[in-house]
């Protein structure tokens, strides 16, 4: 099967940690917060209008790319967006890289492949962009 590519539109987001309320009685429970839910859902969305639903092979090992564009803020100077734009300066923000590739990975689980743990190799880079977005690849090793 030859790689799928997809891209997730919009400011680059992490996975957030999950929540635990602590209730009456003693009992308390996990949630996942619901922006993190909303980003995973349209990373689901991206990915079956791009790619369709293919299902790599379970077990079959897997390489994904991810690359995040984040958008040039538009208070600096032009001299500075440019540095930005040409590769010069890189996003060293909010979210951290592991975070995006976990939402993203996370997220594709059932649907791409049957489980994240196919996953060999990951490639991530964050880069600044006039177009915030996440670009992701996935194939077969």
């Amino acid at each position: 099967m030859g790689p799928v590519k997809f891209t997730v539109p919009g400011q680059p987001k992490g996975k957030a940690r999950a929540r635990t309320v602590r209730r009456g009685g003693g009992k308390s429970f996990s949630y996942t917060p619901e922006g993190t839910v909303l980003y995973e859902n349209l990373i689901k969305t991206c990915y079956l209008q791009d790619a369709g639903h293919v299902l790599f092979n379970d077990g079959q090992p897997l390489a994904v790319d991810i690359i995040a564009f984040y958008e040039v803020p538009k208070s600096y100077s032009k001299k500075k967006k440019q540095e930005m734009l040409d590769g010069q300066l890189y996003p060293t923000k909010k979210p951290d890289i592991d975070n995006i590739a976990k939402c993203v990975l996370d997220a594709l689980n059932k649907l791409a492949y049957r489980d994240d743990t196919q996953v060999v190799r990951l490639h991530m880079e964050k880069h600044y962009d006039q177009v915030p977005r996440v670009e992701v690849e996935i194939r077969e090793v």
